[in-house]
């Protein structure tokens, strides 16, 4: 028989066994997580679609069990084609499809009918076109202004037409190669040392420095229009903002810098993205200073603390609210581990979404969405949220497990996930956002980082352009193509109107165009 000490030793050690048992229960369950995650990552499917399987499907090949009907049973229903003649950019025969700006050459082939001793028993009645898309290797032009040298034949003085203005003094680069530069950069993501591998292959002898030269003068006769852009978007009601890493100046020998891109999108489709080198607040407090309205972001905690720290200064009176996609996201995550609750979240925050699908299909007016979300969203929110406290009193969800990791993440951001529905405005998201700046890490996977944290800054306020002009409808070689010349000549008090949501229905009727586009 055990003595009563020796009762209370092995009670401890029980205790002591059963608590490194959860502490290494958790640690292997995370580390199932990350597991899966990597699973996921090298061999899964990355869209975070739900993926509904069939109930009444058992195999790939088998016909539904629902009544569906077979193919013969199905209705055949037929039609009549149009024969009305189409404009645009209809498919021509040979599957090909070109608007007007490609340019053209016509080859004509000869007919071998047509020669020899029965050619006069041939004629010609007609022609068959065949299309055939053609590029040449680095397409470059020499432009060479022939300026006559007149004299005057009784004072014999002589006199020389000047060269045309270009875009930079002493610059041999015409306004074409300088744009080209940048959307090839920016756009196309093509790093400035490729583009001189292809200028050397094209038979242009230009040193990589002097295209860093070019881009550099070039984004500086921008900036004005950049900050005239960034002082609009700041005076939206609603702003998306969000931060995105950027490699950016050396920090020792062989390692860069971790800089950031912070992009704000504003309420008339304009997207600035700015620079810190760091992610902490303080940018986004600069940013922000002044502001009034409504904040749409992530769940970033430094969101919430500029926002409280401004609204406490009397400097601001803004609004916070939160993305319903990183919300989901997280729930997400967790379908490895617990994938009925997760999949239930997933469905419930799809209800939203389907019905801000119909607010952007037939509703227009912010009453009307107002209304139609109050009616409609909210109930749902509701009862999402009554969902979420229900399972985060469940004791077999454990706080290392994923999902406890979701339900905390939505609860902690209640009131910031319903602004939506108080205000028509504010969009259910912050995809707008990440769509705008999904040109920074496509850049990151092809020139990697950028040599100095002001060469980040000038990329930054190039992207902004750019990326705007996407947004706008707008061809950023065609606009970057007039700015760079008209912005000389342009008075500095209206520069706002070279921003590309002004210049579209200003300039873009009427762009400017390179002489290489010009005849004389």
């Amino acid at each position: 028989m055990k003595s009563p000490s020796d009762t209370a030793l092995l009670l401890s050690n029980f205790e002591l066994v059963q608590a490194q048992n959860i502490l290494l229960s958790e640690k292997v369950l995370s580390l199932q997580q990350q597991l899966d995650w990597f699973k996921r990552q090298l061999f899964g499917r990355k869209s975070e679609k739900l993926v509904e399987d069939n109930p009444n499907q058992a195999v790939l090949f088998e016909r539904l069990k629902s009544g569906e009907p077979t193919p013969e049973e199905k209705q055949q229903i037929s039609y009549t084609r149009s024969t009305k003649k189409r404009t645009g950019n209809e498919v021509n025969d040979t599957g090909l499809r070109f608007d007007d700006t490609v340019p053209t050459k016509v080859i004509d082939l000869k007919a071998p009918e047509l020669e020899g001793d029965n050619a006069e028993h041939y004629e010609v009645i007609g022609h068959k076109e065949t299309h055939r898309l053609a590029q040449q290797p680095g397409s470059y032009t020499i432009l060479i202004y022939k300026r006559p040298i007149v004299r005057h034949k009784t004072e014999h003085y002589l006199n020389t037409q000047p060269a045309p203005e270009n875009v930079f003094d002493g610059c041999f680069a015409d306004v074409s190669v300088i744009a080209g530069i940048m959307v090839d950069k920016g756009v196309y993501h093509l790093p400035l040392y490729r583009q001189h591998q292809r200028m050397l292959d094209s038979g242009v002898q230009v040193s990589r420095a002097t295209l860093i030269n070019w881009v550099k003068r070039g984004i500086e006769l921008l900036t004005p229009i950049y900050q005239a852009m960034l002082k609009n978007i700041l005076t939206s009601s609603v702003l998306a903002m969000d931060e995105v890493p950027m490699k950016a100046g050396r920090k020792a020998k062989g390692k860069m810098k971790q800089t950031y891109f912070w992009p704000i999108y504003g309420e008339d489709d304009e997207v600035a993205f700015t620079w810190s080198q760091s992610r902490g607040g303080q940018h986004a407090k600069a940013q922000l200073t002044g502001f009034k309205g409504v904040l749409l972001s992530d769940g970033y905690q430094a969101y919430t603390s500029v926002i409280k720290t401004l609204n406490n200064d009397n400097e601001a009176n803004i609004v916070h609210a939160t993305c319903w996609a990183h919300t989901r996201r997280y729930f997400d995550r967790a379908l490895l581990m617990e994938p009925e609750l997760a999949k239930d979240a997933i469905k419930q925050i799809g209800k939203l979404y389907k019905i801000e699908q119909h607010i952007r299909d037939h509703l227009i007016y912010a009453d009307e969405i107002l209304a139609y979300r109050q009616k409609f969203s909210e109930p749902i929110v509701d009862s999402f949220f009554k969902w979420l406290y229900d399972q985060r009193q469940r004791p077999d969800i454990l706080p290392s497990n994923p999902l406890s990791k979701a339900l905390g993440y939505a609860l902690d951001r209640q009131a910031e996930l319903k602004v939506f529905l108080s205000y028509p405005a504010v969009p259910i998201d912050t995809n707008h956002l990440e769509r705008a700046l999904r040109v920074i890490p496509m850049g990151r996977k092809n020139y990697l980082f950028c040599w100095t944290e002001l060469g980040a800054e000038q990329l930054g306020m190039l992207q902004s352009l750019l990326v705007t002009c996407r947004l706008q409808g707008i061809n950023p070689y065609t606009y970057l193509v007039d700015v760079l010349q008209r912005v000389s000549q342009h008075p500095a008090s209206q520069v706002e109107e070279l921003t590309p949501r002004m210049w579209k229905t200003k300039f873009g009727g009427n762009p400017l165009t390179s002489d290489l586009m010009q005849t004389y």
